[in-house]
C-alpha cells in the first residue's frame, strides 16, 4: 500500500515504454509502494491492455514502435470506461512542441527523462491528492482560493470582500479552471464544457472571455499555455 493514504486502495498503473530497463525499474518502484502494475511495449499493446486493466492511472511514452504515444493517447481517451484515468506522458523529448502535442492529445501532465524513481512516485502521489481535492470541490458550491471567493449558487464572484459581476460564461469560465488549479485546460475541453457540442463557437470566443476575466481580475490568476489553453495559478 502506498505511503499515501489519499491514493485508492488499490491504485492500477499501468506503464509503456519500449525500454525493457524502463519497465523494469518504473514496475518495481511502483509494486513496492504497493500499486497494481501492469506494462505494455507499444501504443498498440497500451489500448488493448488499458480496455481489459481499466487503470487508474498510464505512464505513456511517447516514441515507441508500431504505434507512438500521442496516437495511444488519443485513442484511450476515446474509450468511455477509462474517461477518468489519468495519463502522464513520459519523454526523453525536451521540445516545446512535444509537451504541447501532450497536451492537445489529452495528457494530464508531462514528465521529461531520465526520471528518479521517488521524483516519479511523488508526481503520481500529488496527481492522485489533486483528483480527491479535486471530487471534494465538484461536490461543493464553493471555491476558495487566494483572496477570490466563487460561489456558484449565486454566480457571483468577491475579490478582497469586493463583488466583481461577471457574465454567465465568463463566471462558468472561470470556475472550471478555478476548480482545478494547475490543470492545463484545452481549448477544446473548454469548449465542450463550456458551450456544449451543440453550438458552434470558434477558438477566439474563448480568448476574448479570457481577455474580460483578466481586465476584472487582474492577470495574476489565468496563465496561457501557449498552443494549448489555459490553467488556472495563484502566483
Amino acid at each position: 500500500m502506498s505511503a499515501y493514504q489519499g491514493a485508492p486502495k488499490v491504485a492500477k498503473i499501468l506503464v509503456v515504454d519500449d525500454e525493457p530497463d524502463i519497465l523494469e525499474i518504473i514496475s518495481y518502484n511502483l509494486r513496492k509502494e504497493g500499486y497494481e502494475v501492469k506494462t505494455a511495449e507499444n501504443g498498440l499493446e497500451a489500448v488493448a491492455c488499458a480496455k481489459e486493466f481499466l487503470p487508474d492511472m498510464i505512464l505513456l511514452d511517447v516514441m515507441m514502435p508500431k504505434m507512438d504515444g500521442m496516437e495511444a493517447c488519443k485513442q484511450i481517451r476515446a474509450i468511455p470506461s477509462l474517461k477518468h484515468c489519468f495519463i502522464l506522458f513520459l519523454t526523453a523529448r525536451e521540445e516545446e512542441f512535444v509537451e504541447v502535442l501532450s497536451f492537445q492529445a489529452g495528457a494530464d501532465d508531462f514528465l521529461t527523462k531520465p526520471i528518479k524513481p521517488r521524483a516519479l512516485i511523488s508526481r503520481i502521489e500529488a496527481v492522485f491528492r489533486r483528483s480527491k481535492e479535486d471530487a471534494k470541490i465538484e461536490q461543493t458550491k464553493q471555491i476558495k482560493l487566494g483572496n477570490l471567493v466563487i460561489d456558484r449558487e449565486s454566480y457571483q464572484v468577491t475579490q478582497d470582500g469586493t463583488v466583481v459581476v461577471l457574465a454567465r460564461k465568463e463566471f462558468e469560465l472561470l470556475f472550471l479552471l478555478a476548480s482545478r488549479p494547475g490543470k492545463v485546460f484545452t481549448r477544446d475541453q473548454i469548449l465542450e464544457t463550456i458551450w456544449g457540442t451543440d453550438v458552434v463557437v470558434i477558438n477566439r470566443t474563448i480568448d476574448v472571455h479570457i481577455r474580460k476575466l483578466r481586465e476584472k481580475l487582474g492577470d495574476a490568476y489565468i496563465t496561457t499555455i501557449k498552443g494549448v489553453g489555459y490553467k488556472f495559478e495563484l502566483n
